[in-house]
């Protein structure tokens, strides 16, 4: 998610183009031709580390390039919904050393040479610093009104795209399901560092697109890809990456009929 880890409009039409997510349908909204997106300020990224005694796993400890860190980090992920509606300084600091601790064991040390065999495929969210609080984010409802699903993206490197799927219900309209689908383009610019490009994004049902209407935008500065991004660890199951507005994503393989 690369962010995937990266605003239209608020009207949207039905004549413009259909965004060619991949997984189309009938009844989606399409909002084509995006004016460059919205810079989020105030990031949350944080770098302090917690002491090693705090979860038994010391560099020395891990195995291989990072089997226990990794089993570590994910036991420090259980509960907290991805971060995204916020955790405590201590659980964040966890994470994160437990990140850095993975990225300086990172097997893939040019992983943009890699992409086919390392990125290529459907990918998990299972922590961001991306962060829905906030008292213009709280306006959204995304808090109370909504409860968040699988935060999906799949990497097609043979058309270098990144397909970005959000999934949600609604309460408050009999738990009406749906996503956020966002598509983007990327091109290689160093060893370990994409540049990406928001190409197209939608909500579907139509139903919800009329209720996002007025704050799309204020959706789209959250999760919006648009910048760029240095992976900074990936294997066979784990990819961590941080873009330019210091956010980190964590992610796992995952099924693409997931989707």
């Amino acid at each position: 998610m690369a962010a995937t880890v990266l605003v239209p409009p608020a009207h949207c039409h039905r004549a413009t183009a259909a965004t060619t997510s991949g997984r189309g349908g009938a009844g989606v909204i399409s909002h084509c031709t995006l004016p460059p997106a919205r810079r989020r300020r105030g990031s949350r990224a944080v770098r302090a580390a917690a002491p090693p005694e705090q979860s038994g796993v010391s560099l020395a400890g891990a195995s291989g390039h990072g089997g226990d860190v990794k089993a570590a980090l994910h036991r420090a992920l259980e509960g907290v919904d991805r971060g995204i509606f916020g955790m405590t300084s201590a659980q964040r600091s966890e994470v994160h050393r437990l990140v850095e601790l993975l990225e300086s064991r990172n097997p893939t040390p040019e992983p943009t040479a890699e992409l086919r065999e390392k990125v290529d495929g459907c990918w998990k969210l299972i922590y961001s610093t991306i962060s829905i609080l906030g008292k213009k984010r709280t306006k959204l409802g995304l808090r109370d009104f909504i409860s968040l699903g699988d935060f999906l993206q799949i990497i097609d490197v043979e058309e270098e795209k990144a397909v970005n799927v959000i999934k949600f219900s609604a309460r408050a309209l009999k738990i009406l399901s749906g996503k956020l689908t966002i598509e983007a383009s990327y091109s290689v610019t160093s060893k370990t560092r994409v540049d990406i490009k928001l190409e197209s994004s939608t909500i579907t049902p139509e139903q919800l697109m009329n209720i996002f209407q007025k704050n799309y935008d204020m959706l789209l500065a959250i999760f919006n890809p648009e910048g760029w991004l240095e992976i900074t660890y990936v294997d066979e199951s784990l990819r961590i990456g941080r873009d330019d507005k210091e956010n980190i994503f964590v992610l796992q393989r995952a099924d693409p009929s997931e989707v």
